[in-house]
């Protein structure tokens, strides 16, 4: 069964993962800080660099950024 399906982003956020400390080896731990109301429509590089603006003025390390998106996808 073959159908055309069509996928419509209708949210967008960003999440960074943030160091919240160390573990007992002194490894770092992170977690992720969400920011929403990314405009689904953003370009990829803008997307980035806003994350790296974000990333620049946070006091603790960063390290990697993701872009969340939730889509609905609906049949032809």
């Amino acid at each position: 069964l073959i159908m055309a399906v069509n996928k419509t982003i209708e949210t967008a956020s960003i999440s960074i993962e943030i160091q919240k400390g160390v573990d007992r080896a002194g490894d770092p731990v992170y977690s992720k800080k969400s920011f929403s109301n990314v405009k689904p429509e953003a370009s990829p590089e803008n997307v980035y660099l806003v994350a790296q603006a974000i990333k620049n003025v946070m006091e603790a390390s960063t390290r990697d950024s993701y872009l969340n998106e939730t889509s609905s996808l609906t049949e032809n």
